[in-house]
């Protein structure tokens, strides 16, 4: 049994200057102002139209994320409309083989640190979860059979696809301090990652979350050094 952290990836985003630049065109056929386009208007522009709450414009772009995370998170995610999901799949997916390493991965939980009587607790479900699992497979039993001992822990990958205005509601949503702390964890960490790929965009959310942000880093940091002392 492996256990590893969560994580996101960008898989689709067109560069910033293109999104904007396509952002601009098509708001600006509202105002019909076209002839207002310059090389360096497009950011003034589309920032203006979030702070107006016109945020309709920013529906023609899309951007397409891969979380690694847990199912639990991955049962909150979903649940999001105007969105596109592809997850991995326990009907298909044999944990006993060797691509998945011979048994199941398991997301860490953060909020309990190695060597807690939470954690420990926590891990050895997590094991005879996995025993039985291989267990009933040894037994004949299909994945979409065994799959049903297997826990909310259980690493999974899903590809998210939704417009700009959609994802800055999941977000904005997902990171306060009222979601669930592992959804957050995954929400919080891309929130810096768009600041860096499309500021004009996401700036106001960072700049929201940025304390979350940075106390996040720190909870991350104390977890390594409680697994790396044991």
């Amino acid at each position: 049994m492996k256990v590893i952290a969560p994580s996101s990836e960008i898989l689709f985003l067109p560069e910033g200057h293109e999104v904007l630049g396509a952002l601009e065109r098509y708001g600006r056929t509202c105002y019909k102002s076209e002839d207002k386009i310059t090389p360096d208007s497009a950011a003034d522009f589309v920032r203006r139209i979030i702070k107006s709450g016109h945020h309709s414009v920013i529906e023609h772009a899309v951007m397409t994320v891969r979380f690694v995370c847990d199912r639990g998170v991955t049962h909150e995610l979903v649940r999001h409309r105007l969105a596109a999901y592809s997850q991995e799949s326990t009907r298909y997916a044999n944990y006993s083989q060797d691509k998945f390493g011979g048994g199941i991965t398991v997301i860490r939980p953060l909020f309990w640190l190695p060597g807690s009587r939470e954690y420990q607790t926590w891990l050895q479900a997590m094991e005879q979860a996995e025993a039985a699992y291989l267990a009933l497979l040894k037994m004949g039993a299909r994945p979409q059979e065994a799959r049903g001992v297997l826990p909310n822990s259980l690493k999974t990958e899903i590809v998210m696809t939704a417009n700009l205005r959609e994802w800055r509601h999941v977000l904005g949503l997902r990171s306060g301090k009222a979601s669930h702390p592992q959804i957050r964890e995954i929400m919080l960490p891309l929130i810096d990652k768009l600041r860096g790929r499309l500021p004009v965009i996401f700036d106001d959310l960072h700049q929201g979350y940025l304390s979350e942000i940075q106390d996040l880093q720190r909870q991350v940091d104390a977890w390594e050094a409680a697994a790396a002392r044991g």
